[in-house]
């Protein structure tokens, strides 16, 4: 009882609670430091660097559009220090999870529309190439490490990547130790997890002896609210079609075929069927639910990514609790696959604000991924693998988590990492409609049939209707 008590406050504090900001880590480590005399040198240092930033800084003001909620306060930090150090405004709104399309739309035909903004991918690009300055000239430009990190159209570099990030099946590592010294156990250890088969082996074992193990269910819960669902329709749809661009060599199409369609329903019903909670409630259970479930060990599985290690590490579980599994989902070879690594987070500089509103932006974004301040950010407090060069001066500035170490011990095992191919889905519209289906689905109101059609049907008609066919 007083285990579940302690959890309960942990969960709640979960929810109620946002990821440190960058002007908190600081104080931390003020504290770390206590009693250790700051050097003139050091505080010299730091003067220099914030005259250089004032300098460089401009006469404009930037608005950021951001897309990610997890790290909402730690943005409002950064942009608080800039302002203070340079005196520019640094605005940052952050769009609700699921919204960001829909609230960029309603931004930018404002007077005050954002000067930095965000797509996900060539299809994002395709919406919005008429905004996106040619930022092939500029600080940010020389700063990435290879052109796989941006977005083209002819010569005009119009979006580049600022977050390398990598999703999987996320476990806990205690809890399949404990499961793995079990009577019976289908697996002496983690590692020997390479497959479908294998996993559902385990995950089927674990929600069989769930009350022995003290957890509600192996999976946590696939919540398909708009905070979750986009871990299913977007990024769990991701492998069907991998797997079929792969089989077909192309990076994307005009109409899907499906051709995995069946190995999505087996991951997607084992998702369901081994969880936390029953199927029924899954279309109001939130990313939060599913994240508090896993922190407080109710759940051995959960799909999510690098960017979650911040929320899951908050209140109680430890780097030693964590590892990352690729998604298996029977697809012929599997067991060569790493996880899913890539990006969809490409920010684009506003070419219809003004002059001096678009040098300010340039200058804030240099100093994000180029100052000490702004790397540290980035790298120790969002938790972001970064495709600049900067980063890779000082070792403190790379990001350092299990679930990254998961992803590079992967690659030097010789797998291939599954590329994000979702950024080539069609529309919003389309991933709303396999999630809707999904939903039906899962909670027993519609057949796997509709999926099908959301999925085949679904994607011709948005991208005729995107590409104006």
């Amino acid at each position: 009882m007083k285990k579940k008590i302690v959890c309960a406050m942990m969960c709640v504090a979960m929810v109620a609670t946002s990821l440190v900001g960058c002007g908190s880590k600081a104080d931390d480590t003020a504290t770390d430091n206590a009693g250790t005399e700051t050097t003139d040198d050091a505080a010299g240092d730091d003067a220099a660097a914030a005259d250089d930033a004032a300098a460089n800084a401009g006469s404009g003001k930037v608005y950021y559009l951001n897309f990610k909620p997890e790290q909402a306060e730690a943005w409002q930090d950064l942009a608080a220090s800039y302002t203070d150090q340079t005196g520019v405004e640094v605005v940052v709104e952050t769009a609700a999870s699921g919204t960001y399309e829909d609230t960029l739309k309603s931004e930018m035909a404002k007077s005050e529309a954002p000067t930095l903004f965000q797509v996900n991918g060539p299809v994002g690009l395709a919406n919005w190439k008429d905004y996106c300055y040619d930022l092939s000239g500029t600080a940010l430009y020389d700063q990435v490490k290879s052109d796989d990190f941006v977005l083209k159209d002819g010569d005009a570099v119009q979006g580049i990547a600022y977050v390398i990030e990598t999703y999987g099946i996320i476990y806990n590592v205690k809890l399949m130790q404990e499961y793995c010294a079990m009577d019976g156990a289908v697996v002496a250890s983690a590692d020997e997890i390479n497959s479908f088969d294998t996993l559902k082996a385990v995950a089927d074992d674990i929600q069989a002896k769930k009350d022995e193990l003290g957890v509600l269910g192996a999976f946590a819960s696939a919540g398909m609210d708009s905070s979750s669902d986009w871990r299913f329709k977007t990024h769990l749809a991701n492998l069907p079609i991998y797997y079929e661009y792969k089989d077909k060599g192309i990076g994307s199409t005009d109409a899907i075929e499906g051709t995995y369609l069946d190995n999505y329903k087996q991951i997607w019903d084992l998702y369901i069927t081994d969880s936390t909670c029953d199927k029924a409630l899954l279309s109001s259970k939130t990313g939060e639910d599913a994240a508090a479930e896993f922190a407080c060990g109710d759940a051995v599985f959960y799909q999510n990514g690098t960017w979650a290690y911040g929320d899951i590490t908050a209140d109680g579980l430890t780097d030693d609790d964590l590892g990352m599994l690729p998604i298996y989902i029977g697809a012929p070879g599997e067991e060569n696959q790493g996880l899913c690594t890539g990006s969809e987070n490409y920010w684009c500089v506003n070419k219809n604000a003004s002059e001096e509103d678009i040098q300010s932006t340039l200058a804030f974004l240099e100093w994000v991924v180029t100052s000490d301040e702004g790397r540290d950010c980035l790298a120790n407090t969002m938790g972001f693998t970064t495709p600049f060069k900067a980063f890779d001066e000082d070792v403190k500035y790379k990001a350092q988590n299990p679930l990254i170490s998961a992803a590079d011990g992967y690659v030097a095992a010789g797998k291939t990492s599954v590329a994000w191919c979702f950024t080539s889905m069609p529309s919003e519209t389309w991933k709303n409609g396999v999630g809707a289906a999904l939903t039906e689905y899962a909670q027993g109101t519609g057949d796997w049939d509709a999926v099908k059609t959301a999925f085949v049907d679904g994607w011709a008609t948005e991208y005729a209707a995107a590409n104006g066919q």
